[in-house]
């Protein structure tokens, strides 16, 4: 199963952004969104995909938070 995960824009180099999930800093590819420092996107393996409303990635952020409570 593959799973994209919401994560906020933090810096911005060229096509490269670190975004924050929840603390964990990492490298993503912003070619293919309209990427802006404090923005939230979905990346999925690397890329980001789709730049979210903050309302929407911060309820799947809780979702992801749900699981792994489960889990």
């Amino acid at each position: 199963m593959c799973v994209a995960i919401p994560g906020k824009i933090i810096s911005i180099d060229g096509d490269t952004a670190v975004v924050s999930f929840g603390g964990t800093e990492m490298k993503a590819n912003v070619a293919m969104v309209d990427a802006e420092i404090g923005k939230y996107v979905l990346v999925h393996a690397g890329c980001a995909i789709e730049v979210m409303a903050e309302d929407q990635a911060k309820e799947l952020i809780d979702l992801f938070s749900e699981l792994d409570e489960i889990v």
